[in-house]
């Protein structure tokens, strides 16, 4: 019991509340001037504005439960000691990374150091004094004894009812979150998302519960796992096909994602003007392998996912993002890796943020040498819609780090625009082309995002022309996953404009708005457009077979397109199963919604020919994707190394440091570098040409603030001009 006589100013009470409101001030403080977490509407407000208080209170709280009050007080002070701790660490750690502290970078403290590449003195600034300055303050009140100790014993209930209030707060919190953001923390694809609704402390504990879960389901592995895998993948082997195996040795590999770009957009008309008139032409020339019948597997992770398979030739995981989930810890056998050893640079551009997916850090476990996120590109607002920075312009703002890159390189360019809302400023459109007037602001909006994407890379396939790297490079163009139809209002609207109006919209029409653009183009090649059944677990042993790397060895879950022997079915991540005669919707034992692949119409009557020749498929593909989760989830690639491949490294990669290592490394080869730069003896950007509003000569050649102090930084280092040519 509390005694009788109780005085709140100077009661324990009172003390924790104040220190309670202090960090709360503070946290605040740091999430709307350091961190910057953008909060879109006032229900978001109201999230960040709790979501440090329930595990404050909770924290503060233990100390409540010693009895002798030195001891409590003293507690408490050092709790909120740590927790500021962990806070101004990651106010160090953001302002450098933009990204919050993870419990293996934690771990880590050499990939930490060689990542700040600078003392944490010089990354701070004045007002970080206000982090720490109620802690000193509250000492010196202690010492002083302005503030009196609290003798009175709390007994146990009334300890655990200031824990309980900290935990409802800390459970309301998370109801909020979620229903603000649904299944935010099983489909993770970006720290700050996760900070900005739940807070820097419990995203903390989130975290360190996950790798304490993934540590404990890694623990009870043996080799037999992995060797099941390999002989799994070894027996599916398709082989090579003589014919292209080589056919793209030692070529430039440029790999074009299109967000959200379906396959029912090519050679699509609206108001009789081609919505992709360029990459119509792209899909159906003669030196373009094209695939109408390609299908996306993508699940929770969707981007993500996609990348997964095309880097690892792996499906994404079953629950969420593997990238989120796994890509920080995770062995990889991916294709930037692979290639290195076969003397190739690569690097990924992309105007988002590198936090988002995990980038910043999968990419180093992929063996990225260079990852080219928001903080290299000018970000005013008219450059940017939704997800990140307008497509004319990451193209356009490429070049000066494209150019530099040694030959042969391996690059990703990840488009934007085309994402869901589908929003365009009114001055980025085509006066000319004119969309839909459905009853759908989606589905007009979709083919406004995909014309702009189309008339980018036709700006950049120009740019490839006159620099001369169309001769020299492999071209890969490839849907990420569906934009639109996940809803009645969209296929309702949808549906006349696909000449699907007459009868009523089913699942089999759902199933085939999964099909994506596939390309591989490139100068010589022998083109045309094929029907095969694909999807993107195949684009990784294709690519690496033209050129001219057998794939036997590693683990792989797709074959070789080009291959005779390949199989001829797509999984989707749940388990519906795709062939040249059958959908088989839903997967394991599901028999009663099987369609004919090329009429639509239910089959309702199998003969057991065919419930066999199902039920095997079903049983493949079930395998397929079991062993792909086994193989990831408990990271079984760390146990088996394919001859000749070396593992990343992922401590060597810096991309902090793009624009100065492109710089070194010119400079030291000297007359050997094969950098298009040097080829051309100076800038290729004048080659470049864009319609964009947003587009300047400054913004062409120039570096945005933050890469300035780079370029001065390899200026005084290499004791040279800076490369870029006005």
């Amino acid at each position: 019991m509390i005694n009788n006589k109780y005085n709140f100013r100077q009661s324990k009470v009172c003390f924790l509340t104040i220190l309670t409101i202090l960090f709360w001030l503070k946290y605040m403080f740091a999430f709307y001037f350091y961190f910057k977490l953008q909060l879109n509407d006032y229900y978001q407000q109201i999230i960040a504005l709790i979501s440090s208080l329930g595990s404050t209170i909770i924290l503060f709280s233990i100390a409540f439960y010693i009895t002798k009050p030195l001891l409590s007080y003293i507690f408490m002070i050092l709790l909120d000691i740590a927790n500021t701790t962990l806070l101004f660490s990651n106010i160090i750690y953001f302002r450098q990374f933009n990204d919050f502290l993870t419990f293996k970078t934690i771990q880590n403290t050499s990939k930490v150091t060689q990542g700040l590449g600078k003392s944490t003195v010089a990354l701070m600034q004045p007002l970080d004094i206000l982090i720490w300055l109620d802690i000193i303050v509250i000492v010196c009140l202690l010492v002083l004894k302005i503030i009196k100790l609290d003798q009175r014993h709390y007994n146990i209930n009334f300890s655990f009812a200031i824990t309980s209030f900290g935990l409802f707060i800390a459970l309301l919190n998370l109801a909020l979150a979620e229903t603000a953001r649904p299944k935010l923390l099983r489909n993770t694809f970006d720290r700050s998302y996760v900070v900005k609704y739940i807070g820097l402390s419990n995203y903390t504990l989130y975290d360190l519960t996950r790798s304490a879960q993934s540590g404990s389901s890694k623990r009870n592995i043996n080799a037999s796992q992995i060797n099941k895998i390999l002989a799994y993948t070894r027996k599916k082997y398709a082989g090579i096909n003589p014919k292209y195996f080589g056919k793209a040795k030692g070529k430039n590999v440029i790999i074009l994602h299109l967000e959200s770009f379906q396959q029912f957009l090519i050679d699509l008309k609206i108001n009789n003007k081609e919505v992709t008139p360029f990459l119509n032409s792209i899909y159906h020339s003669k030196n373009t392998i094209s695939y109408k019948n390609f299908f996306h597997q993508v699940g929770l992770g969707r981007t993500s996912d996609a990348e997964t398979m095309l880097e690892t030739g792996t499906f994404g995981i079953a629950d969420g993002s593997l990238f989120s989930s796994l890509g920080n810890e995770n062995t990889f056998q991916a294709a930037p890796q692979i290639l290195r050893q076969r003397g190739y640079t690569s690097a990924v551009f992309h105007g988002n943020i590198g936090t988002f997916w995990n980038r910043n850090e999968v990419y180093k476990n992929l063996g990225y040498n260079y990852f080219f996120d928001s903080s290299y590109y000018f970000n005013e607002k008219k450059d940017k819609v939704g997800y990140g920075l307008k497509d004319k312009l990451l193209f356009a703002e490429s070049i000066k780090y494209l150019e530099q890159l040694q030959q042969p390189f391996y690059v990703k360019f990840l488009t934007v625009t085309n994402h869901y809302p589908y929003n365009m400023d009114t001055e980025d459109l085509d006066k000319d082309f004119k969309t839909t007037n459905t009853n759908n602001t989606t589905i007009n909006n979709y083919f406004q995002t995909a014309h702009y994407l189309d008339q980018s890379i036709r700006e950049f396939f120009e740019y490839l022309k006159k620099s001369g790297l169309d001769k020299k490079s492999i071209v890969i163009l490839y849907g990420d996953h569906y934009g639109v139809g996940s809803s009645d209002n969209e296929t309702n609207a949808l549906a006349p404009i696909l000449n699907k109006a007459d009868k009523p919209w089913s699942e089999y029409d759902t199933i085939n708005l999964q099909r994506v653009p596939f390309m591989i183009h490139m100068n010589g090649l022998k083109g045309g457009i094929k029907s095969n059944i694909a999807g993107e677990i195949d684009v990784l042993p294709t690519l690496l077979h033209l050129l001219g790397i057998d794939t036997k060895n590693y683990i792989q879950f797709g074959n070789d397109l080009l291959s005779n022997k390949r199989q001829k079915f797509v999984i989707f991540r749940n388990g519906t199963i795709i062939t040249p005669h059958y959908i088989i919707m839903g997967g394991r034992n599901n028999l009663n919604r099987i369609y004919d692949f090329n009429t639509g119409e239910k089959i309702n009557n199998l003969t057991d020919k065919q419930k066999a020749h199902i039920e095997h498929l079903i049983k493949q593909a079930a395998k397929s994707l079991r062993y792909s989760d086994l193989l990831n989830n408990r990271n079984l690639l760390r146990f088996y190394t394919p001859k000749g491949f070396i593992p990343v490294d992922p401590l060597t990669f810096n991309y902090q440091l793009n624009y100065l290592n492109m710089i070194r490394i010119r400079k030291m080869v000297g007359n050997n570098s094969t950098s298009l730069y040097s080829e051309n003896r100076g800038s290729t950007i004048d080659m470049y040409k864009t319609d964009a509003f947003q587009i300047n000569k400054d913004k062409l050649f120039d570096l945005p603030a933050n890469v300035i102090k780079t370029r001065k930084e390899a200026k005084n280092l290499l004791k040279e001009d800076a490369p870029l040519n006005k």
